[in-house]
């Protein structure tokens, strides 16, 4: 399992709040699932999953990456569906 550092670890902000506490439980789940997979002989040998937070919505984020080119095969949510959430997010703040 590879961990995308491209989030400073600055911006990660301990929330003791029972929300963050939730987000923080989810996210160990989903690392410990990517460590699985990659562990297993599910994903060819030449792909790795690998496990980031969006910047901008803070969601996990994983993406099947060849481990030659770094090149992203797929990517779930993919950027469309991110970039939607956020987007609804906005216009739900401004009403």
């Amino acid at each position: 399992m590879r961990i995308d550092g491209s989030t400073p670890v600055s911006e990660h902000t301990f929330n003791p709040s029972s929300e963050g506490v939730a987000i923080q439980s989810e996210n160990r789940k989903i690392i410990r699932a990517v460590h699985a997979v990659n562990a297993s002989e599910t994903l060819p040998t030449s792909h790795e999953l690998v496990f980031s937070l969006d910047r901008q919505s803070r969601r996990p984020v994983i993406k099947v990456v060849d481990r030659v080119t770094n090149e992203v095969v797929q990517q779930i949510p993919n950027e469309q569906v991110l970039r939607l959430a956020e987007d609804l997010k906005i216009v739900t703040a401004d009403r």
